[in-house]
């Protein structure tokens, strides 16, 4: 036979014996003999195949929970934005993270946007993001059988950005709600949602750090993980390898709109606390201190003759607040609540926040290089300011301001009884991030209402100095290192 015919006639054996073995190999179809009869075929049931060594086993969390994850559409009768406004990326204070709102196009009208969330309750209780749903007109949740009803929005908490929606049906799949403060850095999580629309999307990932603050002004301990979270996945959960849910997908960090490495989960003991309240008493109450606060790192730390950098520092009190009643003052540092330490300043808030409004709570507080408890009656919570220091650079010199004390009109008009404006700057507090226009209230603690103060303060830091310096009316600690 030549060679080409013998190819092909192998080509055509081969793709009658892989359609279901229908005739005998070696007798082709159009021959006169009859084929013999075809042996039965025994078909084998598909094995998933095990999971790859060292990896978790995923499957059977998306199986057992995708049916409580649903997707949010949401219509509003006006203009919406595509996540928020764009802040420059290069902003040292990292305010370039933004909330998303789902794939929103620009130039719809009426304006629509697409979220996640997913079903606490047997009776239609589902929880999502405030900002999945904020000024919505219709809000349309479509479940994992393509099911779709029309939501009530029965509240939402702008604060923790958690909302609680209702739908009316019976006999719903849950999700079992887990623990995030048990949850380990570098443990494995996954998030179910619909990003850019796309339902039902699972990715994975680990936790990369517990109890970020985000300079948003929100109280919330994020989880900071590297699941795959883009628009869309907004509201949705994130498992931990045992199923449960331990936050919702809140925030991701993004220079394009897209996924890249860092998102950031409300854990779900804050979204558990509102969804009761707003359930049961229609709103959110929480309790609250008065204070802006702000990370202590290792030049503060040395500043205030910590051990360690560690707590929570107030840089300053608002007046007439619960901790100015109770005697709190602008640089203590907050290291505990209740016997419960506070390591780093993004703790405080939620813990406070879980506080009702009139419950005391006792602080332990550093002030001049001692312990302390301080009693405080918790008020009513209301948005907060959160100052974040610059990180100041490592080169050593002089204080290098000049500065001036403030006119009686300016104190008047300030509020303050005395401090330091700066003029010009230079050496170490240039590098340190001071500006002309800046006013410097305390060093280390002790108020400067004249240069001759400052000079003495500065004199006997050593090293390091604290400096609280008010801009923008905002307050913060700023170390600076004098060499």
């Amino acid at each position: 036979m030549p060679l080409n015919r013998l190819k092909l006639t192998v080509a055509a054996l081969a793709v009658s014996a892989a359609v279901g073995g229908a005739y005998a190999l070696g007798q082709h179809p159009s021959g006169n003999a009859p084929a013999p009869a075809a042996a039965p075929v025994a078909v084998a049931t598909p094995v998933a195949a095990p999971a790859p060594a060292g990896f978790p086993d995923l499957r059977s969390i998306v199986a057992a929970n995708a049916p409580a994850v649903v997707n949010i559409a949401v219509t509003a009768n006006r203009k919406a934005t595509y996540g928020g406004p764009q802040i420059d990326p290069s902003d040292p204070f990292f305010k370039f993270f933004r909330q998303f709102r789902g794939l929103i196009p620009e130039d719809a009208e009426p304006s629509r946007g697409v979220g996640s969330g997913f079903i606490v309750s047997a009776d239609g209780t589902i929880l999502t993001n405030a900002h999945v749903v904020a000024d919505a007109d219709e809000v349309i949740v479509k479940l994992n059988d393509k099911r779709e009803y029309t939501a009530k929005i029965l509240g939402l908490d702008q604060a923790s950005d958690v909302a609680v929606l209702k739908i009316e049906a019976r006999n719903l799949p849950t999700v079992r709600i887990g623990n995030s403060k048990s949850a380990q850095v570098g443990e494995w999580v996954l998030a179910i949602g619909s990003p850019y629309g796309f339902e039902s999307s699972a990715s994975a990932g680990i936790i990369s750090a517990k109890s970020r603050s985000l300079p948003d002004g929100s109280y919330v301990p994020f989880l900071q993980t590297d699941v795959a979270v883009n628009p869309g996945n907004s509201g949705g959960p994130l498992f931990n390898l045992q199923g449960e849910v331990i936050g919702i997908n809140s925030q991701i960090y993004s220079r394009s709109g897209g996924y890249q490495g860092l998102s950031f989960a409300i854990p779900i003991e804050v979204a558990m606390n509102v969804e009761r309240q707003i359930v049961a008493h229609g709103k959110v109450e929480r309790g609250r201190l008065g204070v802006a606060i702000q990370e202590v790192n290792q030049s503060l730390a040395d500043s205030f003759g910590l051990p360690r950098p560690a707590g929570a520092l107030v840089s300053s009190v608002d007046k007439d607040g619960p901790a100015a009643r109770a005697g709190l003052e602008a640089g203590d540092v907050i290291l505990g609540i209740d016997g419960q330490p506070v390591n780093a300043s993004g703790e405080l808030p939620a813990v406070v926040a879980a506080k009702r409004p009139g419950e005391t709570v006792r602080l332990q507080v550093w002030r001049n290089k001692a312990m302390r408890d301080i009693v405080v009656k918790v008020g009513a919570f209301q948005e907060a300011r959160s100052a974040a220091a610059e990180t100041p650079s490592a080169d050593k010199g002089r204080l290098g301001v000049a500065v001036r004390p403030l006119t009686p009109e300016e104190s008047r008009r300030r509020g303050i009884a005395g401090g330091l404006v700066v003029e010009q700057v230079g050496g170490a507090a240039a590098r340190a991030g001071i500006r002309p226009g800046d006013l410097i209230l305390s060093v280390n603690g002790e108020a400067v209402g004249d240069i001759d103060k400052l000079r003495a303060a500065i004199g006997k830091s050593g090293k390091k100095a604290a400096l609280l310096v008010e801009r923008d009316n905002a307050r913060l600690f700023v170390p600076v290192d004098l060499g």
